[in-house]
């Protein structure tokens, strides 16, 4: 069953907005998205008065998940302050979901601290990031085949696929298909190679661009964390967005993350933004598992001649200087590309190749970081 924008502005057209005005007419709305059975749209208001709107986003949500043929619905509230206001004052923990403004991330004065808010992933021993301070480095194909390492180790592991902006897990899994609800309105992630998978690329299609203010992804970061059920794991790996913004500090409040593993090439420049996140995870409290080198050395499929395309032995220099383990270096080869493209990851579809065996090498060092977290689970 198709759903249409209107079906969806009729439903909102019976919640009331703060000041009683039909929500619908309240001027609020952002473009609604209906297709497939799922709908995104977000409610822009004031930043004053985020507080006031949460429970309509609440509201707003559950209405447009009861419209026969809805699968999916998500309703971001966006705040923004007007030209000329102050900013608002920071809000407590249980206010408005989404990072504080800038001003209140500083150490707490005998008040809460942004990070009161974690709470565990029922059911999820230990959940870890994959990070790189800037895109291109192969942090999504490194991410898949760490969770098929530690897989490969005899863990329950999880993959969530966080790049809101640009999802590559379906395009690396093969997978298509979207995931369906629970008798709890839960999604119910997608399983391949043995791994529980979601991704918002599964919700929505791959060629729609992914233009999203911050709250937005903030709010797509949570569901993807709560309104999934991922059943009982050892390990979730959570392949982050490139970069230090948004979706790193909602994850890093929602839940108390084990770990974070940085990806970078050898390249001075790729360095240079690894840092930044390795010191963004320091900063909240976020232990640092280690840097992995990707496309490390380029190793010639023909003759085995090995160039160092980007230069070699950064991430490892780098790492010994920030006091962090060196999980290993992956070589940039055509089998692990072609494998990647094919949705068939090299760890998975060459289990006794050599680059299958540095992807477990780097598995075993995280898991044997995490022994504690999950046995104890």
């Amino acid at each position: 069953m198709s759903v249409t924008q209107q079906q969806v502005l009729d439903s909102l057209a019976r919640i009331k907005s703060p000041r009683g005005v039909a929500l619908t007419n309240a001027n609020v709305l952002s473009a609604i998205s209906a297709s497939g059975g799922k709908v995104f749209f977000s409610i822009n208001v004031d930043a004053a008065e985020a507080r006031a709107w949460e429970s309509i986003r609440a509201e707003a949500e559950a209405v447009v998940r009861a419209i026969p043929g809805v699968t999916t619905a998500m309703v971001a509230l966006t705040a923004e302050r007007k030209p000329g206001s102050a900013p608002p004052p920071p809000t407590p923990s249980r206010g408005a979901p989404g990072v504080q403004p800038v001003h209140a991330h500083k150490p707490p004065q005998g008040g809460q601290s942004p990070m009161s808010r974690q709470s565990e992933i029922p059911g999820v021993a230990a959940v870890i990031a994959v990070a790189s301070g800037k895109g291109g480095v192969g942090k999504s194909t490194t991410a898949l085949n760490l969770a098929l390492g530690l897989r490969d180790l005899g863990l329950k592991v999880g993959l969530l696929d966080a790049d809101i902006y640009g999802p590559s897990v379906p395009r690396l899994t093969g997978l298509r298909d979207k995931p369906e609800l629970n008798d709890e309105r839960k999604m119910i992630p997608l399983r391949r190679f043995g791994l529980a998978i979601m991704s918002i690329g599964f919700l929505v299609e791959e060629e729609t661009a992914m233009i999203w203010r911050g709250p937005m992804v903030m709010s797509a970061v949570t569901q993807m964390l709560r309104d999934v059920e991922w059943g009982r794991l050892d390990v979730l790996v959570v392949d982050m967005p490139p970069g230090t913004g948004d979706a790193q500090l909602t994850l890093a409040q929602n839940v108390p993350l084990k770990g974070a593993v940085i990806v970078s090439t050898p390249q001075d420049l790729s360095l240079i933004d690894a840092r930044r996140g390795l010191a963004m995870f320091k900063k909240v409290n976020v232990p640092v598992l280690g840097i992995v080198e990707n496309m490390s050395y380029f190793q010639c499929p023909q003759c085995g001649t090995r160039s160092d395309i980007f230069g070699h032995g950064g991430a490892r220099h780098e790492a010994e200087k920030l006091g962090v383990p060196f999980l290993g270096e992956i070589p940039l080869h055509m089998a692990i590309r072609a494998t990647s493209d094919a949705g068939n990851p090299v760890v998975d579809s060459e289990p006794d190749g050599a680059h299958a065996a540095i992807y477990r090498a780097i598995a075993g060092h995280v898991r044997d970081q995490l022994k504690g977290v999950i046995a104890a689970a």
